[in-house]
Parts: C-alpha cells; structure tokens; sequence
C-alpha cells in the first residue's frame, strides 16, 4: 500500500505498477467525483424549482443519453472509487491471507452486483 503524497514519492513506494495505477486513479477519481456531484447538484436541485422535482422530470431528463452517461459515470466513479478504499481496508485489517482472499471475493462480488444493478436500472428508464 502506497502512503505517499506525491507521484514520486509513489513511484518508489509501489510494489508492482497496479498499486501505483490504483493510486493514481484515486486521486484523479476522487477530484472527478466532487465536480461531477457538485454538478449533479446544481442541475438537480438549483436549477430546478420543488415543484417541478417530479419523477417524470427525472425521467424526461434520462430520456437523453448525455444525461444517462453522466450519472453512470458518477456511478461507475463513485463505486470505484469506494471499493479500492475498502480494498485498503480490508489489507490493514484482515490478516491471514485466506480470510483476505474470501472476504475480498464477497466483497468484489457484492460491489459487481450493485453497479450491474445501478447501471440496469440507470439504463432501463426510457
């Protein structure tokens, strides 16, 4: 695991260049997510007035790709993002290495599930 604040720094802290891939990802992710939610924000909540917040303003605004691309795209970050961060935790915090294997594999699997189910029920809206 990398601790290092800059990409030199982690250059010479990672043990195989996927750590040093999964570290810059989440930085790159992680500012990606703040202005893509921000965003969602606005146009979800401030832009548009209480009352007009229905579910067939929701729905008209997916029926545009665009629309539906950038949400699955904040999901898609969002999931991401947040497993890695698990997946740290779970190498400081499980030990032995055959819980690490299983717990990793319940894990990943749970979070496949959810973004197949986020992603169907993004793109089932028509």
């Amino acid at each position: 695991m990398i601790k290092a604040k800059s990409l030199g720094d982690a250059r010479t802290q990672a043990s195989s260049n996927n750590e040093l891939t999964w570290w810059i990802f989440m930085r790159i992710s992680g500012l990606l997510l703040v202005f893509l939610v921000l965003g969602h924000i606005y146009m979800t909540f401030i832009q548009v007035s209480e009352s007009d917040a229905t579910f067939d303003a929701v729905v008209s605004k997916l029926s545009n790709p665009a629309w539906k691309f950038y949400d699955w795209l904040i999901l898609v970050l969002a999931i991401m993002h947040g497993m890695n961060g698990a997946r740290y935790s779970i190498e400081d915090y499980v030990r032995s290495r055959p819980n690490r294997f299983w717990v990793k594999g319940v894990f990943f699997s749970v979070v496949g599930v959810i973004l197949a189910l986020g992603t169907v029920g993004l793109f089932s809206i028509r």
